[in-house]
């Protein structure tokens, strides 16, 4: 198939090639999202024909999570053909459809490369078995007759290290066993990634994300872990020796000179788990254009936390990738306490990022407050459960589109859903909340809608400085004439200046409610 452009005609011609800097993507877990075919799991056609609901929401792109050939051990983040569509998800000719429909509604399109490791059935790991086979340079394998090379942990719990058979040499994975590490002091693996890094911005998509980005090099000679090192759970930055070295980013440097001789250029984001301070390295003007910011993941619901992680972020780098919610951690109703009362506070984070100058992310489910599914035991999938206790399955149940169970609540056409949806699912679905205009729904496209207008009058800017206040539970976030406040104590607050838009009803007294947030005009 001959290249292809991105974002072409009229569209591109409105937009800036710096899109990405106040861009709001919407992250599509395919096999979560719409089933075409009826075997229970999301596919790519099953994307492209809900593209519209994307579309109405008004966010700039989609991301996908990986596609790509893979056994599925985790769920597509193992890889054994990079260039190629898993029979699960459909075709090539069905990625190409679905990144032309794209297009065709304005929305770009942003694919996940998974750079640090690959599936076990990857052909040049198969090769690698072989005692002396030269496929074992790409690896990192290690002999050893008394037990693991070195004490590195798994993410997903247990060591980081397994026997191949018969033998004592031993391969690491960081992950599952199923996904071993690709060994980056090996030319032939940049090589590689090369081709596959031009395979699919080829193919016309808008843009990588790029797994485990700050990973890939690991320190020479895998030394043990420094003393004192206490694992971080499902967390590989509290291995040093493991990630953030600095080899890495002459990858990115690479990478970026590629992404750049497109027309228009390509968006490099990377998933890169380090502190504010580490994670802005990564893009720097010739790496990465953005780095996801985690830090409001883990920020628990205080207006003073809040205020010195935004403040933190937007010193170290800029523009910010604000997200509170995606793949790997609780849905945030959940996170922020449970029921009618997490609910209100996921509706008012949703309007906070929105908020604040940078780009946004958008997990699906989250424009309706879906909450976290408590999976029965005997249902999960996901690898980090069998090995460490922790589930990941509960942010990942199937989309409810209408209220039928018949048909796993408008998500497969035979009412089959790879994991279980929850009693009552359907009460929270598009169709219904579409009818509703109090849903988060349409408060979702509400907010996406005035942010794009205040971008365009010159209210807002992606450089706006920002002024952070919090005071009595009371998070304010100033931008000129414009101001975030997010109720975050027990009580109401009283607004100053025209309301703009609110996660909830004004009380009698023209008051925010607590666990609420509101955009005003000074």
């Amino acid at each position: 198939m001959g290249a292809m452009t991105g974002l072409s005609g009229t569209t591109a011609t409105r937009a800036s090639t710096e899109w990405w800097r106040s861009g709001v993507v919407y992250q599509v877990y395919p096999r979560s999202f719409a089933d075409s075919d009826g075997d229970g799991v999301g596919d790519l056609p099953g994307v492209t024909a809900r593209l519209d609901h994307v579309q109405r929401l008004g966010a700039d792109a989609v991301w996908l999570t990986p596609f790509f050939r893979s056994p599925q051990a985790d769920h597509g983040y193992d890889v054994s053909e990079y260039c190629d569509v898993d029979p699960l998800f459909g075709t090539l000719a069905d990625a190409d459809a679905l990144v032309a429909a794209a297009h065709e509604r304005g929305l770009r399109v942003i694919v996940d490369l998974v750079p640090n490791h690959c599936s076990d059935q990857h052909p040049l790991f198969q090769a690698a078995l072989r005692p002396g086979a030269p496929e074992r340079a790409l690896f990192h394998v290690a002999t050893s007759a008394d037990g693991p090379p070195n004490d590195w942990p798994s993410v997903f719990g247990g060591p980081a290290w397994t026997r191949l058979p018969g033998s004592d040499d031993w391969y690491l994975h960081l992950y599952a066993p199923e996904q071993h590490d690709w060994n980056w002091r090996e030319p032939r693996v940049h090589e590689m990634f090369r081709g596959v890094l031009r395979f699919w911005l080829d193919r016309g998509v808008d843009g990588i994300r790029i797994d485990v980005a700050h990973g890939l090099y690991k320190a020479e000679g895998l030394p043990d872990l420094p003393e004192g090192y206490a694992p971080e759970p499902m967390r590989l930055r509290g291995n040093p020796h493991a990630c953030d070295q600095e080899e890495v980013h002459d990858v990115y440097r690479e990478w970026r000179r590629i992404a750049d001789s497109y027309d228009p250029p390509r968006v490099l984001v990377g998933e890169v788990n380090l502190s504010p301070e580490r994670a802005a390295r990564f893009t720097r003007p010739d790496e990465l254009h953005q780095a996801f910011a985690f830090a409001l993941v883990s920020a628990p619901w205080d207006a003073a936390s809040w205020a010195e992680t935004g403040a933190e972020l937007l010193r170290t780098a800029r523009p910010v990738t604000w997200v509170v919610e995606n793949h790997d951690v609780a849905r945030v109703p959940t996170r922020y306490g449970g029921g009618e009362h997490g609910l209100r506070r996921a509706r008012a984070a949703l309007l906070a990022v929105l908020g604040l100058p940078g780009a946004a992310y958008v997990y699906q489910g989250q424009e309706l407050g879906l909450p976290e599914v408590d999976v029965p035991e005997e249902a999960r999938q996901d690898p980090a459960w069998f090995r460490s206790g922790v589930t990941r399955d509960g942010c990942r149940v199937p989309l409810p589109w209408r209220q039928d169970p018949s048909t796993a609540n408008g998500f497969s056409v035979a009412g089959e859903s790879w994991l279980p949806q929850p009693e009552g699912w359907g009460e929270l679905s598009v169709a219904l909340q579409e009818a509703d205009p109090a849903s988060t729904l349409h408060l979702t496209r509400a907010a996406l809608r005035l942010r794009r207008t205040l971008h365009e009058e010159g209210l807002l800017s992606v450089d706006d400085e920002v002024e952070w206040d919090a005071r009595d539970g009371v998070l304010t976030a100033r931008r000129g004439d414009f101001a975030l406040v997010v109720a975050m104590g027990d009580g109401p607050v009283a607004l100053q200046g025209d309301l703009l838009l609110s996660s909830e009803p004004l009380d009698a007294a023209g008051r925010l409610p607590a666990d609420a947030a509101a955009w005003v005009r000074a």
